[in-house]
């Protein structure tokens, strides 16, 4: 991880677990991350190949904005296996949340739904990024 930390990091949500509105104190962990025992979250740049790699079969994701001031101390920044998808490169090292892991309305800023275009995710992350919510 470089020396600058990002200002939010990114949890992907399937549509077929959308986050309750509002959302609770802690939301229910996925089956990789009760696996993995951590939240697994992307940073801006590297939201585009995680949904492209590992959500790809999906029309419809969340995308939860947290602040990473807010989790800052429960992350550790770990390097991908890539035992799923092959090599990665490029994308450096991906912020696991750990201690708990416990992921809700103290740490989640916003959320954003974003439907997969046509021609795939590029558009809508790029749609995402001009508007200012995926913020590098």
């Amino acid at each position: 991880m470089s020396t600058n930390k990002p200002t939010y990091i990114y949890k992907i949500v399937p549509s077929s677990a959308p986050p309750p509105d509002p959302l609770p104190d802690t939301l229910p962990l996925s089956e990789l991350d009760a696996k993995s025992g951590f939240i697994h979250f992307s940073t801006a740049p590297q939201v585009l190949n995680t949904l492209k790699f590992f959500f790809k079969d999906d029309s419809k994701v969340y995308l939860l904005r947290v602040v990473y001031d807010h989790v800052d101390k429960d992350i550790r920044w770990e390097d991908p296996k890539a035992e799923n998808c092959g090599p990665r490169g490029g994308e450096g090292m991906f912020p696991h949340l750990y201690n708990g892991p416990k992921l809700g309305k103290g740490e989640v800023e916003s959320v954003k739904a974003l439907e997969k275009s046509q021609s795939g995710w590029d558009e809508v992350v790029q749609g995402a990024q001009l508007e200012g919510w995926l913020v590098y």
